[in-house]
């Protein structure tokens, strides 16, 4: 009878084990948010200027922002629950946030980032790591990995992080999603927590090109200019050899699409090593003994090496005090980090701005004011837990892929490229310092033209049965409405484009492609695809509609109530065409 009450002793608690387990699991599952925000919060923007002023130009987009932006009335976390109990909650709002929020922007929240921004896995003791949208298995990547979550998985349409070893690109690449991180000194970092002074910058995340290069014009105060092709596109081979991913996969979809948009004219390739190793004789010239007898390291590890020790120099100058006071609890992965004494004298600091400066001057050289360099981001995401996470090994790794930016302060944006074995692919695309604007218009065509490698890549083999070039072209229009759906506009663009190449004859194409312009603000364009479809088709109240607002934009407000009048011609019922009508004749008749 004893032992009978045993047993059942021990199934109970067996069972309440089992509970107590699956309960876990369960929580962790449905995570509403994925883990991303640390808190919810709203800034909302100002109301919109009367015409004939433009609107605000992030109207209607939503972000968030990592734990180390201040915002006035809360706390920065920091990553790290001991920096939020010994701080006191921000009395003013950083300045890259109001300018976000003055542009028409809606802040939402505030996301998680890797514990005190030093980490590159997106692993936080402190709090769950946030769950990778585009591969729940792998880690999302840090410092900003609850950013970069946020946008995948679609809370927000864009999202500010810090980078200053890849904590933007990083978790873009890991979450396969578009990562910019602009020029050194570009953007303002006031009230924002330093990681690394001189290596340190704003970075943001969106999924959609034009979403990001919209972000970018305000961030960077750029006024209007012309966009411009590239005329230099250089693949770093090495660099590609440094990823599991087939290299050989990578570059033919890279020079296909570079091919079909500007030729093989200026396309060339280089081992950037060698290069670095001519043109950065600091590098070679910098202490080895302090790089753990690495004395024969590549460029690009040597690069990856004096990365890592000039943001833990500078980390611990920023932040040692605070720690010998508050005594936190630091992730092992991340107290491993930081130096017990500063190691690194006046005289490396300055090799380090030496190698800092010849190496900008080197990618400058290279690239000059028209010119791309295309690398891997970064290597596949890690396994959730993974021991290689914990190992300086998998940091230096990162860094390799990562630091060029970060020394030669030159900026790069990130771009998802398909996925393998189920993880995503990411490529990125650099240009010389303070070349930002260039790179993000340069992005718009080749994130679209690279879009349809994969695509093409991932599509089943054709059957036999012949397909016309009519159904084709509603095939592409349908890829193009969804990509509309999911916000993704210049995908929808390059759907659209694809359906007017196979039938040039439908209005609907020209229309909606004209829909997508008007949401990436390409408003020229946007009138040009509406007067094609009014040719074609002169009872499309859609396509008056949208030339109408187009001229609107553009200034054009006679032309727009001109296009307004004649959809209600059309459709007297219509309540957009009338309201905006009436609009347009209180401040223009």
């Amino acid at each position: 009878m004893a032992s009978s009450s045993a047993n059942l002793w021990v199934l109970l608690g067996l069972g309440i084990a089992g509970i107590l387990f699956m309960t876990k699991k369960l929580k962790r599952a449905v995570k509403a948010d994925f883990g991303a925000f640390m808190e919810r919060l709203q800034l909302l923007p100002p109301p919109q200027p009367a015409p004939p002023k433009a609107p605000h130009p992030l109207t209607g987009l939503s972000f968030a922002v990592s734990d180390v932006f201040n915002i006035e009335g809360h706390v920065t976390g920091f990553g790290n629950p001991d920096w939020s109990m010994t701080h006191e909650a921000a009395t003013r709002t950083c300045p890259v946030v109001a300018l976000l929020v003055d542009g028409g922007a809606t802040c939402v929240g505030k996301t998680v980032v890797d514990d005190m921004a030093l980490g590159v896995s997106g692993e936080n003791m402190h709090y769950e790591a946030p769950t990778n949208p585009a591969s729940p298995a792998r880690m999302p990547g840090g410092a900003s990995s609850g950013a970069a979550v946020a946008v995948a998985a679609k809370f927000t349409d864009f999202s500010l992080g810090i980078d200053t070893d890849g904590g933007v690109r990083v978790p873009a690449g890991y979450c396969g999603i578009l990562g910019f991180r602009p020029s050194y000194g570009t953007v303002s970092l006031s009230g924002v927590v330093p990681v690394s002074g001189s290596l340190d910058t704003v970075g943001w995340f969106a999924k959609d090109p034009s979403v990001l290069r919209r972000v970018g014009h305000v961030l960077l105060q750029l006024p209007y200019a012309a966009p411009r092709n590239p005329r230099n596109i250089v693949i770093a081979d090495d660099f590609f050899q440094l990823s599991k991913v087939s290299a050989e996969r990578i570059t033919q979809a890279v020079t296909k699409s570079i091919e079909k948009l500007y030729g093989r004219q200026g396309l060339k390739h280089e081992k950037l090593s060698d290069y670095i190793s001519l043109k950065v004789p600091s590098l070679n010239a910098f202490n080895v003994k302090q790089l753990n007898g690495e004395g024969r390291a590549s460029p690009i590890r040597l690069l990856a090496n004096v990365m890592q020790m000039l943001k833990r120099h500078e980390f611990r100058q920023n932040h040692i005090e605070w720690i010998n006071s508050a005594k936190p609890t630091l992730d092992p992965v991340i107290s491993a980090q930081i130096p017990e004494v500063l190691d690194l004298i006046e005289s490396d600091i300055e090799q380090c701005n030496a190698i800092r400066t010849e190496l900008r001057s080197a990618i400058n050289a290279l690239l000059k004011d028209d010119g791309v360099l295309v690398v891997p981001t970064c290597d596949l995401p890690p396994k959730c837990g993974a021991k290689e996470i914990a190992s300086e090994e998998f940091v230096i790794q990162t860094s390799c892929f990562t630091s060029l930016a970060s020394m030669s302060g030159c900026c790069q944006v990130a771009l998802p490229l398909g996925v393998h074995e189920k993880c995503p692919i990411s490529l990125s695309l650099l240009a010389r310092h303070g070349g930002d604007r260039f790179l993000l218009d340069t992005l718009q065509p080749i994130y679209a033209s690279l879009q349809e490698q994969v695509d093409t890549a991932e599509k089943p083999k054709p059957s036999s049965k012949v397909v016309t070039p009519e159904t084709s072209a509603e095939m592409a229009k349908e890829k193009g409405n969804q990509a509309f759906k999911d916000k993704q506009w210049q995908r929808a663009v390059g759907f659209y484009t694809e359906a007017i190449k196979l039938n040039g004859s439908n209005a609907t194409y020209y229309s909606n492609r004209a829909a997508a312009y008007l949401e990436m603000g390409s408003f020229l364009q946007a009138e040009t695809d509406c007067t094609q479809a009014i040719d074609l088709d002169k009872k499309s109240v859609k396509a008056y509609l949208r030339r109408g607002t187009s001229r609107e934009m553009l200034g054009f407000y006679k032309d727009a109530m001109e296009d307004f009048r004649y959809a209600l011609v059309l459709e007297p019922n219509n309540k957009r065409a009338a309201q905006t009508l009436d609009r347009l004749k209180k401040y223009f008749l």
